[in-house]
């Protein structure tokens, strides 16, 4: 067996009503002031109000950024870093979908009174160092994975984005309380599920760093993914479904964070940086090509999630891979996205483009089993225009 190395958040607290567990654990410390990071939606929402009502019940001063935008770009970062720097707090909590939890980690990060780094000098492998401030994390989609990871995603261009992947990323605490997911709507819900589904995917057949750590973790998230998807797609307030689908895409992210992710991601982050189409959407889009594309390097891991997710399945390690292509693809084709890049406006002069930009993801490249040139990206973006 080959070296590896897995790490993970020390404290990860699931259930339903389990953000109620948040008050004691604020309790054990005495905070001066907690900064809540999360998007003007969830502030509309009101989803943030227990919340709110814990920390007021232990009398923790707070104060709340929620200009958090989809895609975070460096100058929301900045600002973010510059509120909670005013603001002088002590411990950090992201609420809300992935850019929230990402944009507060490098909150944590660059806040601390006596860190020295800038955001550019976060950006790479390893290169984001403590000190950090306290740092919790409360999805409210069941998708990225964001809580388990220590990966923040910034948009550093008009069109680009650029990984900080760092130990220190790694949360203090999450807590998964699928509450806050239940009236998600039904097309987030479908490309948040299908996000998932890809990390647990890309992170059984990653390349460098496959690990019988994370391999675990991948099938264990891709059964409760494929079970309870359906599920919440035809009735949103199965709150069992949900919670199961918040268990399954922190699997995922475990899973990923130490086997990394690959080409559906390279390829996916051009779509959502040109035309602004969610994360979770652009890993669907491309997510069968891409499958189909890997086959011959990956055939021998595709057949065995298949028997995995149905064990009465059986056949060549061909047919068991061609099977498993087409059960994502039924995933797909339920999920109510819109698939084909045509029908989201996106002009075919652009798929030059999209497969150059795409060739610039060499962090999630090197992952893929099989070697993919600009000629492959190009032939898989026209494969999904029309």
């Amino acid at each position: 067996m080959s070296h590896f190395q897995f790490q993970t958040v020390s404290n990860i607290i699931s259930g339903l009503g389990s953000i109620y567990e948040l008050k004691p654990l604020l309790q054990q410390h005495a905070y001066k002031k907690l900064l809540l990071v999360t998007d003007a939606g969830i502030i509309q929402q009101q989803l943030h109000v227990p919340i709110i009502e814990i920390l007021e019940t232990i009398r923790l001063p707070y104060a709340i950024y929620s200009n958090v935008q989809a895609d975070p770009p460096e100058q929301i970062v900045l600002d973010a870093v510059h509120f909670a720097k005013n603001e002088q707090a002590d411990i950090i909590l992201g609420f809300g979908g992935g850019s929230s939890l990402d944009v507060a980690k490098v909150i944590a990060v660059l806040a601390h009174p006596q860190q020295q780094q800038r955001l550019q000098d976060l950006y790479g492998i390893n290169n984001a160092k403590h000190p950090r401030l306290p740092l919790f994390l409360v999805p409210t989609t069941a998708g990225t994975g964001s809580e388990v990871t220590p990966i923040s995603i910034v948009t550093t261009g008009e069109t680009s984005k650029t990984g900080i992947v760092a130990p220190v990323l790694f949360a203090d605490v999450a807590i998964l309380d699928a509450t806050f997911t239940q009236n998600l709507p039904m097309h987030i819900t479908a490309a948040t599920g299908i996000d998932a589904m890809v990390h647990a995917i890309e992170a059984y057949t990653s390349k460098i760093k496959k690990n019988p750590y994370a391999d675990m973790l991948a099938k264990q998230a891709l059964r409760l993914l494929n079970k309870n998807l359906s599920l919440v797609l035809a009735d949103g307030q199965n709150l069992e479904a949900r919670q199961n689908m918040l268990v399954g895409s922190m699997l995922a992210g475990q899973a990923f964070a130490n086997a990394p992710v690959a080409a559906v991601h390279a390829l996916a982050y051009p779509l959502g940086g040109h035309f602004h189409i969610s994360h979770g959407h652009s890993n669907a889009l491309v997510l069968t090509e891409v499958l189909k594309f890997n086959a011959p390097n990956a055939k021998q891991y595709y057949a065995e999630l298949m028997c995995w997710l149905d064990p009465k399945s059986n056949g060549s390690t061909d047919g068991l891979c061609d099977l498993f292509i087409d059960h994502m693809q039924n995933h797909l084709d339920k999920s109510g996205l819109i698939l084909r890049l045509k029908d989201l406006n996106v002009p075919e002069n652009m798929l030059d483009q999209l497969a150059n930009d795409a060739m610039l993801q060499t962090r999630l490249l090197q992952n893929n089993p099989r070697d993919l040139s600009q000629h492959d990206a190009r032939e898989i973006y026209q494969a999904i225009y029309a």
